[in-house]
């Protein structure tokens, strides 16, 4: 069948979809509708947010379902009365059997990693958090189990040293933008031999679970490398973070966005901070020393160590746990 006459479904919610709807519909491909979350309040001011994907089904002027639960009778009459041939998953919610089974070609993910490694919400952040040097994008199946169904494609990328999630979440974006189109079109013709994700040691693996603002905070006992990954994995957000005390009691907190690490021995509390009171702002690990470059105090803007320096004078005063 030719790929240009599948009814095609695509659910998805963040940017991270975004230019894979936007290269099916430019490519001439069937989307017969986005299936989306729902408006969301968000802000001081409780306005309802948009999904990135929302805005951009409506710029296409595509159909849009937003259920509230994806087993919703309504719903799932709505998804039959579409009659697709094939549904792509991006970054979207878990799907129940009666929607992920629906169409006749099945349901396909785009995930961002190598899988079997890195199964879970956060995969880009935890490649570079555990020091990886590739990763990349795959398409597989869905199944009962959360990224675990039979591998369609896949498509490597380095993980460069500079890296930060925000680079290379935006390089996958795109490369997987590609590998779904290449999905889809293997798909039409039946050009596929789906690779099940069986007989695979789990202990060999890696997970990527979502997450939460405790999982951000750095641990200055480990290694200058593990805490330059760290940060790099996690900036620009959510933002790796420190708390900060003075005189033994906590006096608040930062979120720091890039570091470098030179090593070097020295007999200093970790988390000890120093200061050239111009360039220099420099925090003891367990192997050296963490140059911070860009940070964030509470209460104040994200600034560079040169502008933090120039009027917080009693910085020295502090220490990083």
């Amino acid at each position: 069948m030719n790929a240009k006459e599948l009814r095609i479904v695509f659910m998805g919610t963040p940017e991270f979809a975004v230019p894979s709807l936007k290269a099916l519909v430019e490519g001439g491909y069937n989307v017969v509708a986005v299936v989306t979350t729902p408006d969301k309040p968000a802000g001081r001011g409780r306005q309802l947010h948009e999904s990135d994907v929302k805005i951009a089904a409506r710029e296409l002027g595509l159909p849009i379902l937003q259920p509230e639960k994806l087993r919703d009778p309504e719903f799932v009459a709505a998804m039959e009365a579409l009659q697709p041939d094939l549904g792509i998953v991006i970054a979207f919610r878990m799907l129940p059997e009666v929607i992920w089974k629906m169409p006749r070609l099945g349901t396909f993910n785009l995930h961002a990693s190598l899988l079997p490694q890195y199964r879970g919400a956060a995969p880009i952040n935890w490649a570079i958090i555990n020091g990886e040097e590739r990763t990349g994008v795959t398409t597989f199946l869905l199944n009962h189990e959360i990224d675990k169904g039979a591998i369609i494609g896949q498509l490597e990328e380095p993980i460069l040293a500079e890296d930060t999630i925000g680079t290379l979440y935006d390089r996958l974006m795109h490369k997987g933008t590609g590998l779904v189109l290449e999905t889809v079109e293997k798909l039409a013709v039946g050009d596929v031999e789906p690779i099940e994700q069986q007989h695979i040691d789990e202990q060999t693996l890696k997970p990527a679970p979502k997450i939460f603002k405790e999982d951000c905070l750095i641990d200055w006992s480990k290694s200058g490398e593990a805490i330059v990954d760290f940060v790099r994995g996690l900036s620009p957000y959510p933002a790796a973070w420190s708390r900060m005390f003075r005189e033994g009691e906590e006096r608040g907190s930062a979120k720091i966005f890039r570091v470098s690490f030179h090593k070097a021995d020295h007999k200093e509390p970790l988390g000890t901070i120093r200061t050239d009171w111009r360039e220099e702002l420099e925090v003891a690990c367990s192997d050296g020393w963490i140059a911070i470059h860009e940070l964030q105090i509470a209460g104040k803007r994200r600034m560079t160590t040169h502008d933090l320096l120039l009027g917080f004078r009693e910085i020295e005063s502090y220490e990083f746990r």
